[in-house]
This record gives C-alpha cells, structure tokens and sequence, in this order.
C-alpha cells in the first residue's frame, strides 16, 4: 500500500500577503517573520521557513465536513512558494522531523483510527493505516502544538 501526502495550495492564501497588519488581525491572522530554523513549517512548501522569511499564520479548515470532527487550526504559509508535490511515499523532513498524530477518516467524516507516531515511522503508520477500508484520508497534525501539518490519501 503506498500514500500520497499532499501540500496546500498556494493561491487561498496569496491575497494574506498583501492585506495590512491591522487588516490581518482583523482576520485573526499575523505576519511573521521566522526567527528559527526549524519552527516555522510551510504547509505550501512542506518545508520549514528559513531565518528572515515571512509567513502568515493563519487558521485553516482542515476539516469541513459536516460531522462532529470539523476542525481547523493554525497553519504557517511562507511568501511567494510553490505547492510541494512529494512523490508517492515520501514523507517530507518537515514531517518526518517532529512529532505527529495521525487521523484516519472514513469518507463519512468519522474517524476511524488515530495514532501518534514518530515523524520517522510516519510511512509504515500510513501504509499500515490505508490496509483498512474505512480509511479514505489521513490528517496529519504536530502533536504538540496540534497544528494541522497536511492530508494523506492511498495512491
């Protein structure tokens, strides 16, 4: 069984750049500018921010379903990059360097199965996850922080 991880696009997110502070707040958004290197993961590039790059963070709905995980969180975009595009199993450094829970729904919105893993052992968790049916997608989430990281599907 083998999975494909999916960056976010770009183009929701390009129009962040250009608002003001105030406007950005207003959103219950912030500029940022990343300070260390890791710590600030683009979910666009699936790769941390360098030192000096601007981001936005934001909230994202990860989740719009209509079941009772609909969710969102705080997502980091990074100025002016190109979605990722990993190829079937990969996993990203940017994943594959931190902590993780893992989220495998049914293509109802229910989950199914749930998981914390290592970011090194994030592919065998997959594949392992995908042999059940019920399983249509895998959110992926920093355990710590709980910020959504990305969406695996079976390819």
């Amino acid at each position: 069984m083998t999975f494909q991880i999916e960056a976010l696009e770009y183009t929701p997110f390009k129009t962040l750049f250009d608002l003001s502070d105030e406007q950005l707040k207003d959103r219950g958004a912030r500029r940022v500018v990343a300070d260390t290197h890791p710590g600030f993961p683009c979910r666009v590039s699936l790769e941390d921010a360098q030192i000096g790059d601007t981001l936005i963070l934001t909230n994202f709905k990860h989740m719009e379903m209509n079941s009772p995980y609909k969710a969102s969180h705080a997502i980091y975009i990074r100025q002016g990059v190109t979605p990722a595009a990993p190829k079937p199993g990969e996993v990203p450094d940017v994943l594959a360097s931190r902590l993780l829970s893992v989220r495998g729904f049914g293509a109802d919105g229910f989950m199914q199965q749930a998981d914390v893993v290592d970011g090194q052992g994030l592919a065998a968790r997959l594949d392992a996850m995908f042999t059940d049916p019920a399983v249509s997608f895998i959110d992926i989430h920093n355990a710590k922080q709980g910020c959504f990281a990305a969406r695996a599907h079976r390819h």
